[in-house]
């Protein structure tokens, strides 16, 4: 799916002031992070695909932040199903799988890979919030998929 807008772009100047200029780009906003840098060639296959199936996870066992109460949730009927019908059992494993996963890639690599892969954020901002230097995300990012891959032993 895309969805397309214009976003202007800010510039700095010499002093650090910003330079309002007249440039802008196009930014498609169905597209993740992950995404982008597989578009451009900076994420293999292997990387991405590591990436997809813990952002699965990440998004299967609702870790993300709830805006309102959740209503979706219907009481068991005795003999009414099965536990691999039940939403909880799945929310659960997806969540031990998802916490094996940031595991297996360790304390160091795995704040990266939360905030690129699950939380959406684009590698700047997450290099900012981090407190590294510019471009030193794009290592560590993939250093932390590649053990990703590794766990799921992705060939």
């Amino acid at each position: 799916m895309r969805e397309l807008v214009e976003r202007r772009v800010d510039s700095f100047g010499p002093c650090g002031k910003a330079v309002r200029g007249q440039r802008s780009v196009t930014v498609n906003l169905a597209e993740s992070p992950l995404g982008w840098l597989r578009a451009r060639g900076l994420v293999d296959a292997r990387q991405f695909e590591a990436g997809e199936r813990l952002r699965a996870d990440y998004e299967r066992a609702l870790l993300g932040p709830s805006v309102t109460m959740r209503w979706d949730a219907s009481p068991r009927v005795p003999g009414g199903g099965t536990q691999a019908d039940d939403p909880t059992v799945a929310q659960i494993a997806a969540k031990r799988r998802f916490d094996a996963a940031v595991a297996a890639v360790g304390q160091g690599l795995s704040d990266v890979l939360w905030r690129v892969v699950c939380a959406g954020e684009g590698l700047a901002t997450a290099e900012k919030a981090l407190g590294w230097p510019s471009r030193a995300g794009k290592l560590v990012l993939g250093i932390a998929l590649d053990r990703l891959a590794d766990h799921y032993r992705l060939a």
